[in-house]
C-alpha cells in the first residue's frame, strides 16, 4: 500500500498520509513519500491540504519500524536526516498549507500538523504531547511551536504531563485555527482550501513570510519588511485586478501574476 495518496484538483494538493492500520504512523516510507509529494506539489499546485486516512491524522513516529525506532537508533541522525527536511518542507513550502486534522495527532504527528500555515481540526480530534510517556522529549518541532503558540505554562505542563487536548481545548488555547463538527469537516475544508486556490498566491507567499520574520524582528525592522514586501505585491496584476473587481462589486480573478 502506499503511504501517501496524492490528489491535484483545482489548483488544491491533498497529500492523506495513508497507514489507517496504524494510525498513520511515520515510517521511514512514509516520511520519504511524504517529503516527495510536498516537493511535486510546490511545482503543480496552490494550496496543500495535508489530511490522515481513516481515524486519526497522525500517532507519530512508528515505533515498530525497524528503519527508524530502536535502541540502537541514533536519534541525532534520525531527526535531522529525516525529520528535519520534512518539516522544513511544510514550515517553508511558498505554498499556503492546511493541517486537516481528521483525528488523533499524537507525538511526532501533532507536530508534523503544527508545521502547517493552518490548522483545522474536527471536534472529534486531540492533540497529545506524547513523548514522555516513553522517556522522551517533544521532538519535530514541538518545543519551538508549543511556547510561541500557547505561551511557557500551558507548553510546558503539555509536555510535562502529556495530557489529551481536545480540539474544541486546542482552538481555545490558541495552537489552532478552528474547530469543525465532523459532519462538515470535508466540506469545510474543499471550502477553506478553494478559497486559498483561488487567492493571490503571491501575497500569501509575502504574508507568511512577514508573519514568520515578525518573531525574530524589531519594530522598525518589521515596519521596512512590510514596506518592502507591500512594494513587490503592489506591483502586481493581482493587485490591479483586486482593486478593479473591488470597485465593479465583482469577485475577483486572481492568477498569481
Amino acid at each position: 500500500m502506499n503511504p501517501i495518496l496524492y490528489d491535484l484538483t483545482a489548483g488544491v494538493a491533498t497529500i492523506t498520509l495513508n497507514r489507517p492500520e496504524v494510525m498513520n504512523a511515520l515510517s521511514g516510507a512514509l516520511r520519504r513519500a511524504l517529503l516527495e509529494a510536498i516537493r511535486r506539489a510546490e511545482s503543480e499546485a496552490r494550496v496543500i491540504v495535508l489530511t490522515g486516512a481513516g481515524r486519526a491524522f497522525c500517532s507519530g513516529q512508528d515505533l515498530a519500524d525497524a528503519q527508524g525506532f530502536g535502541a540502537e537508533v541514533p536519534f541525532e541522525q534520525l531527526l535531522n536526516e529525516e525529520y528535519v527536511p520534512l518539516l522544513n518542507a511544510i514550515y517553508d513550502c511558498p505554498l499556503p498549507t492546511i493541517a486537516a486534522v481528521n483525528g488523533a495527532a499524537a507525538g511526532a504527528g501533532a507536530n508534523l500538523a503544527l508545521a502547517a500555515d493552518v490548522v483545522i481540526a474536527a471536534e472529534s480530534a486531540s492533540f497529545v504531547q506524547a513523548f514522555t510517556r516513553i522517556g522522551l522529549i517533544p521532538d519535530a518541532g514541538g518545543s519551538w511551536w508549543l511556547p510561541r503558540q500557547i505561551g511557557a505554562a500551558r507548553a510546558m505542563g503539555a509536555c510535562l504531563f502529556a495530557d489529551r487536548i481536545t480540539a474544541r481545548q486546542a482552538e481555545s488555547w490558541g495552537m489552532i485555527y478552528e474547530t469543525v463538527p465532523d459532519a462538515a469537516f470535508a466540506s469545510h475544508i474543499a471550502a477553506r482550501a478553494a478559497h486559498l486556490a483561488q487567492g493571490p498566491t503571491a501575497a500569501y507567499r509575502a504574508v507568511k513570510q512577514a508573519l514568520r520574520q515578525s518573531l525574530s524582528n524589531d519594530l522598525p525592522t518589521q515596519l521596512a519588511l512590510e514596506a518592502q514586501l507591500q512594494g513587490q505585491v503592489g506591483r502586481r496584476q493581482d493587485f490591479r485586478e483586486g482593486v478593479a473587481a473591488f470597485l465593479e462589486k465583482r469577485p475577483a480573478k486572481f492568477t498569481g501574476r
